[in-house]
């Protein structure tokens, strides 16, 4: 199994990486949402010149932000830093749409986003469509060192529906999904994507492939149980996520929550629309990821963790891991809250080590 570290970035926070480096993490994930952290491609050029094994992308950037062209550009550039080790996750958008009462990308344009970025990091011509109108494109330098499409590198895509997934597996070399820490789920996830390869005539290697799932990881200490405070500032920003998403679902799909958040359902819905409809987009994702807002504390349950985040014993906690990665899991990805990203990298290390 694989492990790494997801990045509220931050330029002057680098240190978080290099350390991460040390404690035997595979990568580091930065992640892109222009209205909450800092730019992610400038925190991969620092963290680049201070780290040489650690694999260093995007976690995730985001379709239609930056157009497909300029996100190519960027990731190619970070590949002339950190050669080898560079790679490119790609979502449609949660919070950097949402945070700007907007909408993430369609299905259609995020197919034709993976489609011409893919074409560019592999050093071909490829399609773009902008503004009504389709042209091709190409990088015209790259023989000068300007980017780097020589070394490949990887493309991740993040998708948490089965249509989503699909594109994974046809334009993809690996799948990110915030699943549930359950064997069935990771089996869905992977027939998805091998589902959408065969639509797009590649053969699906599930060797090859990488599944990785978002999550958070807490090793309880002794007499400890996930009531207690420290557990519930390390994973309560990722459990909380699963409301705000759910909201945002039922707001735009009219989709029921899940069964394990309807018991607070209401009483969540009703906390959310007490904000003016103009500036609800930020209430709902206050703190997102990162802290937890004090009106939102109450939500946070063991119930609600457990959906989202693998917590225990380290005995437990490694159990868990090796029955995800018989199931198919490669890597898991762990978002802890801001103000405990070091003493959670520190835990996540001691279980790299119990695992050898």
């Amino acid at each position: 199994m694989e492990f790494g570290i997801c990045l509220h970035s931050k330029i002057d926070d680098i240190d978080l990486v290099v350390e991460a480096e040390q404690l035997g993490f595979d990568a580091a994930w930065f992640a892109d949402s222009q209205m909450l952290w800092s730019d992610c491609y400038s925190c991969m050029a620092v963290a680049a010149g201070r780290t040489s094994r650690i694999r260093l992308g995007t976690g995730v950037s985001v379709v239609d932000t930056r157009i497909a062209p300029v996100t190519a550009h960027s990731i190619a550039t970070i590949n002339v830093l950190a050669p080898g080790r560079t790679f490119l996750g790609v979502g449609n958008g949660f919070t950097a749409w949402r945070l700007m009462a907007r909408n993430p990308a369609r299905l259609a344009e995020f197919e034709a986003f993976l489609d011409t970025t893919r074409r560019l990091l592999r050093g071909e011509e490829a399609p773009f469509t902008h503004r009504g109108r389709t042209t091709d494109v190409a990088f015209q330098m790259a023989d000068l060192g300007f980017v780097n499409v020589t070394d490949p590198v990887p493309i991740h895509v993040s998708a948490f529906g089965p249509k989503g997934q699909a594109l994974a597996g046809a334009y993809g070399d690996g799948l990110i999904a915030a699943v549930p820490p359950q064997r069935k789920a990771i089996q869905r996830c992977l027939t998805n994507a091998a589902q959408g390869a065969a639509a797009a005539g590649r053969v699906f290697d599930e060797s090859a492939f990488q599944l990785t799932t978002l999550t958070a990881i807490a090793i309880l200490e002794p007499g400890e149980d996930m009531t207690s405070d420290r557990i519930i500032e390390q994973c309560g920003p990722m459990a909380l996520m699963s409301l705000h998403y759910a909201y945002e679902r039922q707001r735009q799909f009219a989709v029921d929550p899940p069964t394990h958040l309807r018991s607070i359902w209401d009483d969540y819905v009703g906390l959310v629309e007490q904000a003016p409809e103009a500036q609800r987009h930020y209430r709902i994702h206050a703190g997102h990821g990162t802290y937890l807002h004090p009106d939102e504390i109450r939500f946070v349950s063991p119930e609600l963790i457990q959906a989202s985040c693998i917590v225990g014993r380290l005995g437990e906690v490694v159990e868990k891991i090796g029955e995800l990665e018989a199931a198919g899991l490669d890597q898991v990805m762990v978002l802890p809250s801001f103000s405990a990203r070091y003493r959670a990298a520190r835990e996540v290390g001691s279980l790299i080590r119990a695992l050898g």
